[in-house]
């Protein structure tokens, strides 16, 4: 028989996934975890995931549910009596009355998000980021055909959004602000009285809706306060308020996230959700229940997290201070420190090269001090570096010990020689 030519294949991508930039915080994470298996000690700083272990009661919900056969699928949405758990935490904790059909349950807070956007945003939709932002906002943007449009803040306003920066980039296009308080990557809180003039602003506009990424909520430290942008005056029907578990509880690994808004955009994500991953886990969900039960704001198991935050925050904040020409946003929440670098720019190093910008101070860092940070330009502030602070002490003491050593091979910042 003759032999049949095999036409080649075609291996093209859609442009839409094409257009898509790999998450750097994975990517250095990934290159650090290849690194310690290697032998290498590296400290990895860049990962945004608590050190510490589930909170043990959460943690034997999620065995009771597989010993007691909740393994099964769940209804889209999530179960009932979480759904009515998140809604009686929204009500008590952030002043916002839900029902539970205005709640969709997903596998993770960046599900939640991704659904969103998809959701409410159509090619040529323009959505609204402030930088730095989190690594993923532009691309969900990008994945639903939108386009990002970034805001820029400043280190000397502490990272937060100005009213006139944004009134000033509103057009017809403007369909989404995404909002993120307290802040990934900066620890950033927006005060109540800033985010009523933002929200005064976006009150002018009748298609310009807004996403409240409220993830890390609950780690926050005296005197900050947080506020959920839904409760300000006018706001409740254009929000899109997600939360979730994984930062607060100490929960990634068991993907746990929840969207609360209108019924409409509730009923749009959960379409997108019934097509494409259905329900969360059972288990998680169980779990979920059992940590929204430790009482307020998480009670004590949360608060002793905090504590230790905060803890380590203050020891970075003080140590960073003795490095001549860093300058420093001392973060409010979450656990991340945003640090400007960028003096140090220029500088070369023998056997290294040039410190270019965030990218090559990070591959500096990771070669000579063995430490593991996540380059600004990832987060749209190429001044700066994230360190996630979400490591014991005594690993942060280590890294910060390193981390000076090696920045004493570079040339000290003219300005404070």
């Amino acid at each position: 028989m003759a032999a049949v030519r095999a036409e080649a294949v075609d291996t093209s991508i859609s442009p839409r996934v094409s257009a898509l930039r790999p998450s750097k915080t994975m990517a250095i994470t990934d290159m650090a975890s290849a690194l310690r298996q290697a032998g290498v000690p590296v400290i990895g700083l860049a990962a945004g995931e608590p050190d510490f272990d589930t909170p043990a009661v959460i943690a034997e919900a999620g065995i009771n549910a597989i010993r007691d056969g909740s393994t099964r699928y769940t209804p889209n949405a999530g179960t009932m009596e979480l759904r009515k758990a998140i809604c009686n935490k929204l009500q008590e904790e952030n002043g916002l009355t839900y029902s539970p059909d205005q709640v969709l349950v997903s596998n993770g807070a960046k599900q939640c998000i991704t659904q969103a956007v998809l959701a409410v945003c159509s090619p040529g939709d323009e959505v609204l980021i402030p930088a730095p932002f989190w690594v993923s906002y532009p691309e969900m943007a990008r994945l639903a055909g939108a386009t990002p449009v970034i805001l820029p803040t400043s280190i000397s306003d502490n990272f937060l959004l100005k009213p006139e920066s944004l009134a000033s980039v509103i057009t017809e296009k403007s369909r989404l602000l995404i909002l993120c308080s307290p802040s990934n990557p900066t620890g950033s809180v927006y005060p109540k009285e800033l985010l009523e003039e933002i929200a005064a602003i976006v009150k002018k506009y009748p298609r310009l809706l807004v996403l409240s990424d409220e993830i890390y909520e609950h780690i926050i430290y005296h005197p900050a306060k947080h506020t959920s942008f839904a409760a300000l005056p006018g706001m409740y029907d254009r929000t899109l308020t997600v939360n979730g578990f994984s930062k607060a509880f100490a929960m990634t690994g068991w993907r746990l996230g929840y969207l609360a808004a209108p019924k409409h955009f509730v009923s749009a994500c959960g379409k997108i959700q019934s097509q494409y991953t259905s329900g969360a886990s059972s288990i998680s969900q169980k779990a979920g229940l059992a940590a929204l039960n430790l009482g307020y704001a998480g009670g004590e198991a949360v608060s002793t997290m905090v504590k230790a935050f905060q803890e380590r925050r203050d020891y970075l904040v003080r140590s960073f201070r003795e490095l001549p020409g860093v300058k420093i946003s001392e973060p409010q929440g979450a656990f991340y420190l945003f640090l400007d670098f960028s003096s140090y720019y220029g500088s070369e190093v023998e056997g290294f090269g040039t410190i270019k910008d965030s990218e090559t101070l990070c591959m500096f860092l990771l070669e000579k001090a063995q430490v593991a940070l996540v380059p600004g330009d990832a987060f749209g502030d190429d001044k700066g570096v994230r360190i996630s602070y979400a490591a014991a002490l005594s690993t942060l003491q280590s890294a910060m010990e390193k981390i000076k050593d090696a920045m004493s091979l570079l040339k000290a910042p003219a300005a404070v020689q």
